[in-house]
């Protein structure tokens, strides 16, 4: 493989493109016109635009991506994540093309890609699954049954769905119907199938996922667990690994139940699988990722492997070079993600110029980002500018750690998560582990952002105060001291 097509953007295209440079494997860039001058386009050995910037428009056409591979003598194309990294027809024309996919299969996607076959498909391997039923459904009556014989809470969920999207929390029957056809109708506007199914809702869960990694010979291990219990709107915003609350006995039973629903599809790659937790540390399969996931770094922290290197090894044939028992856990990672939202404006999306933009630097800090000083951020994609990773010998450390680069780090003309990523180093339901998906909902406000920022500045104004009157103490005109000298006549 001598050449390699990143068909992605940011920070992920630029993650990618360093691998494969370390590699010796060249690489090329396609971008929108709101990306012309984006730093994954200037790393890149070659870049080719693709249209205007909405993503329908851009990274998401795929005959024209494919296109632009044949026509440069492209050998593999990495999809990164989001856009058509889980595009079963994408993966399958790439490799109708000649092109090798630095992914899975395309039937191992399109399997786990819905979530009722996915839970097919695991269940013959005795995947622990949440009580309810495994076929879509549009009946209220039957939905009320179903609520009936499992009990509420119950979940209804978009078969098809993703990152929040077509999600209902169900508390009473007398809801169920309102509920219901509000995820349908949802469902249908965000992914073009309105398929629901139902599940108990899991109380005070923990989202845990495994990472896995299986070459083409049917070789797979798992890389053990990545904890990303802190989310807004169903979607993570602090991850680490490990788990603060799994034991080795648990850390082994997870790991095994994602090996085999990876052997469920065949399943080649990097890959993650997600569980919930519940208070009494029973595990439940939720759904497969068939692809990089956004959180990687800190398992590679705690590993110190490169995934996207072996993601290139195994798509071009190559065996994984070590066994289930050679792996081990090295210290403590932790992840946020660097969002241009404000965390006291419901996390709404913030776009505007980075007027000053300066990255933590330093041991054990990790910037993955796609963004410099003075670019614009735009409405048109996901408004994540980086992801920042911190490494530490055990949790403590990597959580000390963490404070300081977000301390460090400065960003001016956007809103940012980093002061809630703050927040959440400092509460003690994170520092002592005891927290659930819940987190936001119990712990976090506005108000608090509002008023350790107004300590803060009380201090600073205080020191600076303290400053001023210490100087002025220096300058202050030496007295005059009289002597007895008197002037020569």
């Amino acid at each position: 493989m001598q050449k390699i097509l990143v068909a992605n953007r940011g920070e992920i295209a630029l993650r990618i493109q360093r691998t494969a440079r370390k590699m010796g494997i060249k690489t090329v860039a396609v971008y929108s016109e709101a990306d012309r001058n984006a730093p994954h386009v200037r790393f890149a050995d070659e870049a080719y635009l693709l249209g205007p910037a909405p993503s329908a428009q851009s990274y998401l056409l795929a005959d024209k991506i494919i296109q632009i591979a044949l026509d440069n003598g492209v050998d593999g194309i990495h999809p990164g994540y989001g856009f058509l990294s889980e595009n079963a027809g994408f993966a399958q024309k790439v490799k109708a093309a000649g092109i090798t996919f630095i992914g899975p299969e395309p039937q191992s996607i399109e399997v786990m890609g819905s979530k009722l076959a996915a839970k097919e498909a695991a269940k013959k391997y005795q995947v622990p699954m949440v009580p309810g039923i495994e076929e879509a459904i549009t009946d209220v009556e039957k939905a009320k049954e179903i609520g009936r014989r499992i009990g509420y809470p119950i979940l209804i969920k978009a078969s098809a769905g993703g990152g929040g999207k077509g999600m209902r929390i169900v508390e009473r029957e007398e809801d169920l119907k309102e509920q219901m056809e509000r995820a349908i109708s949802e469902a249908v506007s965000a992914f073009g199938d309105g398929a629901v199914f139902i599940e108990k809702y899991v109380t005070s869960p923990r989202h845990i996922e495994i990472q896995v990694l299986g070459d083409q010979y049917g070789n797979i291990v798992y890389l053990f667990e990545r904890e990303c219990s802190i989310q807004r709107r169903h979607q993570k915003v602090v991850e680490e690994a490990p788990s603060a609350i799994l034991t080795e006995a648990l850390r082994k039973a997870m790991g095994e139940a994602a090996v085999r629903v990876a052997q469920s599809c065949q399943y080649v790659g990097a890959g993650t699988v997600e569980f919930l937790v519940d208070d009494q540390l029973n595990f439940y399969f939720l759904e497969m990722n068939t692809r990089l996931q956004v959180e990687h770094p800190v398992t590679e922290l705690i590993t110190g492997l490169d995934l996207v290197e072996l993601q290139i090894k195994i798509a071009r044939g190559e065996a994984l070079p070590f066994q289930q028992d050679d792996l081990h856990i090295h210290g403590h990672a932790l992840e946020l993600r660097v969002y241009a939202e404000d965390p006291k404006n419901n996390f709404l999306p913030s776009v505007g110029t980075l007027q000053k933009y300066q990255v933590p630097s330093g041991p054990h800090i990790r910037v993955d980002g796609g963004y410099e000083q003075g670019m614009e951020v735009p409405i048109y994609y996901d408004p994540m500018l980086a992801k920042l990773a911190v490494w530490g010998a055990n949790r403590q450390e990597a959580i000390q750690k963490m404070r300081e680069a977000i301390d460090q780090y400065l960003i001016e003309g956007v809103a940012t998560t980093l002061p809630f990523g703050r927040f959440v180093m400092d509460h003690a339901a994170f520092q002592s582990a005891q927290f659930d998906t819940n987190f936001v909902q119990r712990y976090f406000t506005p108000a608090q952002l509002e008023e350790k920022e107004a300590a803060a500045a009380q201090i600073a104004a205080k020191m600076a105060l303290k400053l001023y009157l210490e100087q002025q103490k220096q300058l202050q005109a030496i007295p005059s001291i009289s002597t007895n000298w008197t002037k020569r006549s």
